[in-house]
């Protein structure tokens, strides 16, 4: 007797990660683009900007998924803002 199983949709157990794939992997395929984001993780987290970069190739592979903490970082690096470090104080008042 055949037994006819339902069938389901695979549905993606990393819906955010794939998500920042599709965005992020359009951004990074900008001439430059990858090694400014690379050159930038070296400088905030230590390490040379190719290792870097050679990360970012394997995660836009999906060869493996980085922490939230990293792609967050990511997200700030390519959208341009620029965290402020240090107070107003250093950088004297204007008005």
């Amino acid at each position: 007797m055949k037994q006819d199983f339902p069938v389901f949709k695979w549905k993606s157990d990393r819906p955010f990660f794939e998500s920042w794939l599709r965005r992020s992997g359009r951004q990074l395929t900008i001439s430059g683009r990858m090694t400014q984001v690379a050159l930038v993780l070296a400088l905030e987290n230590g390490g040379t900007s190719e290792e870097w970069r050679l990360r970012l190739r394997g995660w836009l592979e999906g060869k493996e998924i980085p922490s939230l903490d990293v792609l967050t970082q990511i997200d700030v690096i390519l959208s341009g803002t620029v965290e402020e470090k240090g107070d107003d104080s250093e950088q004297g008042q204007l008005f």
